[in-house]
């Protein structure tokens, strides 16, 4: 068959694989993974931009397995959160079997004598977190000299979560000689150093600008007082019906907003720095099962969370790093489907929510509530929104304000 981005075909699969992918449903790639799979097959370092919900995980996946079949040597996966490193090793362990390949997750919170364990059963496949791997490194129960194969996943969200001395020491342990791939949301001048000290000629392979925000995922912005921030939440969850993820600034916040929507009667998990990994991971199964409604979350699962179906995500407080924004509303509208992000800003944050519309290169419609007093920025924005009609009527359309009014729910 013919190269062509409607089937994995023409890529330079190998059989193997190809039949899993199948067997798996897999039967279109995704830009990133169509420009890139062929790249890392080859052997070549990869600097890949996409935003995130756009499958990364199997654009390094599948080249990482079909090369370390064909060879010998280790793979390293480093992620920024135990989430994600959790669910990057689920994906990859419906593909390694085929060439009976073992994978281990080294991750912190969880046990130290098991993670030991699974390194000793001589995986083929790491997939870490700088700060764990770091752990093993210091005691010694665990080795990088046969690492041939290096992916850095969300590697601006680990440099924001200030894993850059730790990635750096990792960096100098591998081999040089070995592939490396790179997959990020954003490149800050942070990646272009790492890129240019320790990669060898890498090819960009970008799928959207930096900082852009998912094609499929509709926004509005409602400016409103904090006092009245929970009676206009109370409100927007009467309109949807589906499964939320709403992000909040701090851990206490996270807290005070779980306790605010179970009083409201529904059912709501809340997942952050605090909570143990097995709180985390309960959270995060019922969520995905339906058992809570709501997530709510801080920024740590911006990037973590791997949800099919998400509706809508709200952002009850802004990030404090505006490119957050990006990480935070890819959460839904992943896969193909469509999906909306609400967000609350306060009077006095106008600037912040300029920085936010620079990083995605466009406005953020303005919306309000005929029930709710709304507010306006205290200062003139500095970037002009187009003008728009109050947030009263009208069929909804992508990328534009929904009507409280319509009889039109969202599914």
């Amino acid at each position: 068959m013919t190269t062509t981005q409607n089937n994995f075909y023409g890529l330079g699969i190998a059989p193997g694989i190809l039949d899993v992918l199948h067997r798996l449903n897999f039967t279109v790639p995704t830009p990133i993974q169509y420009k890139a799979i062929p790249v890392g097959i080859e052997g070549k370092d990869i600097i890949g931009i996409a935003q995130t919900g756009t499958g990364k995980t199997l654009a390094f996946g599948i080249p990482m397995i079909q090369r370390l079949a064909q060879r010998k040597g280790r793979g390293l996966v480093l992620v920024p959160t135990r989430e994600l490193a959790i669910q990057v090793n689920e994906t990859i362990a419906k593909l390694a079997p085929t060439f009976k390949m073992r994978t281990a997750v080294v991750i912190g919170g969880e046990s130290m004598h098991m993670q030991i364990q699974a390194l000793r059963a001589d995986p083929r496949i790491i997939v870490a977190t700088p700060g764990r791997l770091i752990d093993h490194l210091s005691q010694n129960t665990v080795r990088l000299n046969d690492v041939c194969i290096l992916v850095l996943d969300e590697a601006d969200r680990m440099l924001d979560m200030g894993f850059a001395p730790q990635i750096e020491r990792i960096l100098r342990l591998v081999p040089k000689d070995r592939q490396t791939m790179l997959f990020s949301a954003t490149i800050p001048a942070e990646i272009v150093k790492i890129a240019s000290a320790y990669m060898q000629l890498p090819v960009r392979t970008e799928i959207a600008p930096s900082g852009t925000a998912a094609e499929l995922v509709s926004q509005e912005l409602f400016v409103v007082s904090k006092d009245r921030k929970g009676q206009l939440l109370g409100e927007l969850l009467k309109r949807f019906t589906g499964s939320v993820l709403m992000f909040v600034r701090t851990k206490r916040g996270a807290t005070k907003a779980t306790r605010l929507l179970r009083n409201m009667g529904h059912g709501a998990a809340e997942i952050h720095a605090n909570r143990s990994l097995a709180q985390r991971k309960e959270a995060l199964s019922g969520f995905k099962s339906g058992r809570y409604r709501i997530l709510v979350a801080t920024d740590i699962a911006a990037r973590g969370i791997d949800v099919t179906g998400i509706e809508v995500v709200i952002n009850y407080d802004l990030p404090d790093d505006p490119e957050n924004y990006v990480h935070r509303i890819g959460r839904t509208g992943r896969a193909g489907q469509t999906g909306h992000a609400v967000t609350f800003a306060t009077p006095e944050q106008g600037q912040d929510v300029r920085d936010i519309e620079r990083i995605i290169r466009s406005v953020i419609p303005r919306a309000d509530h005929p029930g709710i007093q709304m507010d306006r920025f205290s200062s003139a924005p500095a970037y002009a929104p187009r003008p728009s009609a109050p947030f009263r009527s009208g069929r909804p359309h992508h990328g534009g304000p929904r009507s409280f009014h319509s009889s039109r729910r969202r599914r």
